[in-house]
């Protein structure tokens, strides 16, 4: 099997808009089930509906991946699963490094769902002179001081940053410098890097901040609905002026 190192996705060369390549990894959750519950073809309405999208809009991204279905049957499920993760990359092995093993980056290395997306956790890598050598999820965590022999040994490309805020920039530059092209950060800072590096964000408490507000923002139009009953449940009236 190809490492990471080797071979990279051809979204970007075959004109796929960032925004339908977002959507892939949604198609391709919702057809593995598909799959794995033995069903041989869904139709874009259905399939849609699993990933939570409309179905036009699904059928405009297959359309760039040159896949339309068949009229009155609908699309072959293993072989759209086979068709994106060939656009995602999945059909080799990515090797991955995961910088900060505290309890964020120890949840990440015990999650299960790396290995059958195709990302194999080649390292765990902390500054924690106390933290060397200790298993996690099986995995012998190693200090920072050999994070660059580590990312040449296992031709990683991809790391995941889930270090402190104050320490993300600098752990960031020495993976970028050591060869890694794309980043995964979890440390609740924004990084800069140079053209030709990808870095992917997730913050959870921004996500809570989001949800924060819809949830203010219900309480709120009930409020208000409520104000424009009268006393015994009916909508007040508007008198005239």
């Amino acid at each position: 099997m190809a490492t990471g190192r080797n071979h990279r996705p051809a979204t970007r060369s075959r004109g796929i808009p960032e925004a339908t390549v977002a959507r892939l990894p949604l198609y391709l959750r919702a057809l593995t089930a598909l799959s794995e519950r033995s069903v041989p073809t869904v139709s874009s309405e259905e399939l849609a509906a699993a990933a939570g999208v409309n179905s036009a809009k699904l059928r405009k991204d297959f359309s760039y991946l040159g896949s339309y279905g068949t009229r009155g049957v609908g699309y072959d499920v293993e072989y759209l699963v086979y068709q994106i993760s060939r656009e995602l990359g999945l059909t080799q092995d990515w090797p991955v490094v995961i910088v900060g093993i505290g309890n964020l980056g120890a949840a990440l290395a015990n999650y299960g769902g790396f290995a059958s997306r195709g990302f194999r956790v080649a390292a765990l890598i902390d500054a924690d002179p106390t933290m060397a050598g200790k298993p996690v999820a099986g995995i012998p965590v190693q200090h920072t001081d050999e994070l660059e022999k580590i990312i040449s040994d296992n031709g990683v490309s991809i790391g995941v940053i889930s270090t402190p805020a104050g320490a993300a920039q600098q752990v960031c530059e020495r993976l970028i410098a050591a060869g890694v092209t794309s980043i995964l950060n979890f440390a609740p800072t924004v990084l800069s890097v140079p053209d030709g590096v990808d870095v992917r964000k997730v913050d959870l408490s921004i996500e809570l901040q989001i949800l924060a507000f819809h949830e203010q923002r219900k309480a709120g139009e009930e409020a208000e609905a409520a104000n424009r009953k009268g006393p015994d449940g009916d909508m007040s009236a508007v008198m005239p002026a």
